[in-house]
């Protein structure tokens, strides 16, 4: 049995993210490689993605460069109206006979964005991280803005600084490091 498969190319740039409206991305380059097979009565979607998304760092605000290099899958069938059988699994009405992608390529794109959208040490802006700093200590006199990536290990109550709750399984490993 024979299978043809389609290869489409797309270069995305900021005026995708504009038009497609999403909350999380608005700047970005990528390319975007879709192969589009067609399996029995159903057709298979690869989305091969790769580039540079813009979002906001959560330290200082200012625009962050972050890579995307991603691959999902998605099957395709008819039936009598939209929806889904799985994560994987959309249903199309045979009426329509077309999807669009694009929605489904920005989904993507923001599931393979870092949780954590920061800065490489030092190249936050400075001002924002010397205003922090000033407002809220992460250790007690110290004024150096590399520590700010070690605020999420500790809690600040009432200007006393307390080791922030965490996995009690973590409490052997912290016994050998303490014995070092």
């Amino acid at each position: 049995m024979q299978t043809d498969v389609e290869t489409h190319e797309f270069l995305l740039d900021s005026l995708f993210f504009v038009n497609i409206d999403g909350p999380e991305v608005q700047k970005g380059k990528l390319k975007v490689v879709l192969n589009v097979k067609k399996i029995l009565c159903a057709f298979e979607l690869n989305f091969q993605i790769e580039g540079l998304v813009c979002v906001s760092c959560d330290r200082c605000l200012d625009d962050v460069e972050l890579p995307i290099n991603t691959t999902d899958n998605l099957i395709v069938k008819f039936g009598r109206e939209h929806g889904g059988e799985g994560d994987n699994i959309i249903i199309v009405p045979e009426d329509e006979g077309d999807i669009n992608v694009a929605w489904l390529i920005y989904e993507f794109i923001v599931l393979s964005i870092p949780m954590k959208h920061v800065h490489a040490p030092g190249k936050c802006n400075k001002a924002v991280i010397g205003k922090l700093n000033k407002h809220q200590r992460t250790r007690t006199g110290d004024d150096n803005s590399e520590n700010m990536d070690d605020m999420s290990d500790h809690v600040i109550i009432n200007d006393e600084e307390m080791e922030a709750p965490g996995d009690p399984r973590w409490n052997e490993l912290k016994k050998i490091l303490d014995n070092n």
